[in-house]
Parts: C-alpha cells; structure tokens; sequence
C-alpha cells in the first residue's frame, strides 16, 4: 500500500494505492489550511479504508515547486511520519505529477500550476524513454514568459487562468488534472526499482527565473 500526499497549491490531495489498484482518493481546495486539515485527514482516510500505518509499503509527497508554505507542510508530515514508522519516502516533483498519464504526440508539454500574483510556474517536457520527461524542475514567469518560449507543436496543460486563455491558442490547451493517484502510479514505478529518497535529507524544490532559450 502507498500513501500519497500532494500539498503543493491551493488544493490538497491524498491517496491510497495497493499495487496497480486505486483504493480511495481525497481532493479538495484549502487555502491556507494546510496545517490544520491534513493530519485529520490523512487519519481519516487510513481509518476509513482499515489502513495501518505498518501497512504501507511506501510515502510519496510533491516536493514542489508550488506554494512555498504548502510544498514545505506537506514534505514535514510526510518527513515526520516516514522517519517515525520506518517508512520508505519518496518525492516526485509536482510538475512530473501534472503531466503523468498524458499521451504523447508530436511536439512538447507544458504543465502549469499557479504562482500567484499573475505569475505561473511551468516547464517544458519532451518524451523520454520513461515517458515526459524535463530537465527543468520549473520556472516562474508570466504568460507572455510562456508563451515566447512555447514551441509550435507544444500542448499546454494544468491551471490555466482567464489570462492564459486569452494570450494562449486554444487548440493548444487541453483538460488534465494533477491527482495524487499519478504521484502514487509514480511512486510504485520506482519503488519497484528500489529508488527512494533520503527522509532525513529530502528537501523542498523551488521554480526559477527562465533563461535565454529556456526550454
């Protein structure tokens, strides 16, 4: 069983996965509660579900980038509870999250997550052979920052605002949500490889300003 916790933006998502199975998925907007609403509901969702803490075979956690208080809360608990019970931890950047699951076609991908204050973070991703894969953990910019470095063919993807569905071609855009169910799928892959993070040395990721040729 894997527990996965994504803390990374306004909203908050948990899930549990057992093997390739999807048993039980929380996802909700939260503001700025992310301290006082995720222990509760991560006791729930285990409770709920007849999960022990001893079951799980490992924690995955969004290490960013995003909201710098929500990124850092949730890589605490996850942190706290893997070094406490002995369980695996791992951590997947939450633009990795957004852009699992999208089928690959020709051209680029442009996942995006807001930043706040008019400002997105965004990176762009080329199919690998592990499927997308982006040298940039991500960059913050604007939409007109976007938009001069998007590419012809690149798709865009994740929380696009009425700003960025103005300057953006809308043949560009398409519908796909960042679920704790991809971090967990992401999780398993590597767990099955035996890759897993450091719990006492894990840190938070923060996005950049794009340079010259970003891509």
């Amino acid at each position: 069983m894997i527990l996965s916790l994504d803390t990374a933006t306004r909203s908050i998502g948990l899930a549990l996965l057992d093997d390739q199975k999807l048993v039980a998925e929380m996802m909700w907007h939260s503001e700025n509660n992310h301290t006082v609403e995720l222990a509760p509901n991560v006791e729930m969702l285990l409770k709920e579900n007849r999960v022990a803490v001893r079951d799980l075979k490992a924690i995955a956690v969004a290490i960013g980038p995003g909201s710098f208080n929500g990124v850092r809360i949730g890589l605490g608990f996850a942190k706290g509870l893997s070094l406490a019970r002995d369980v695996p931890l791992i951590g997947v950047r939450t633009l990795d999250i957004l852009v699992h699951g999208v089928i690959p076609v020709n051209g680029g991908l442009i996942p995006v997550i807001q930043a706040g204050r008019g400002r997105i973070i965004w990176a762009r991703y080329a199919v690998g052979a592990r499927g997308w894969e982006s040298a940039s953990a991500g960059v913050v910019s604007d939409w007109e920052g976007l938009k001069a470095h998007a590419e012809e063919n690149d798709r865009i993807i994740g929380e696009i605002d009425q700003v960025g569905s103005s300057l953006i071609d809308p043949r560009k855009i398409e519908s796909h949500q960042r679920r704790p169910f991809h971090l967990a799928q992401i999780a398993r892959e590597r767990l099955l490889r035996g890759d897993v993070d450091d719990a006492a040395t894990l840190a938070p990721i923060y996005a950049r300003q794009p340079t010259s040729g970003e891509s």
